[in-house]
């Protein structure tokens, strides 16, 4: 895994969805909208761009007469965040780009 810095993980509520999600299986839409306090249409938004990208996989499932949306991290998504968090580490590190590294 190379660092690469991601535009569509960068957004600060996709990197925290991302870095929720890679420490888990899958996490219900409200412990997400919850845990970043923030609202379903927010959310609902970042979701869909993180899908969108193949990140980020929704299952939908009926529990006691509503839907419950649940997210996870696909593995195209965990190689991403990954990468993005290689790189944001060479940034905050002050490391050149891997390009011109050694040169």
């Amino acid at each position: 895994m190379s660092p690469l810095f991601d535009h569509v993980i960068h957004a600060p509520i996709r990197l925290q969805v991302c870095s929720m999600l890679s420490t888990l299986d899958d996490a219900e839409f409200a412990a997400l909208r919850d845990a970043f306090g923030i609202s379903d249409s927010v959310l609902s938004k970042h979701l869909r761009v993180l899908e969108e990208a193949g990140y980020v996989a929704l299952r939908k499932s009926a529990s006691g007469g509503r839907t419950r949306t649940w997210a996870r991290l696909t593995r195209t998504g965990r190689v991403a965040f990954a990468g993005h968090v290689a790189e944001l580490r060479r940034l905050a590190d002050g490391l050149p780009p891997q390009s011109i590294r050694g040169s």
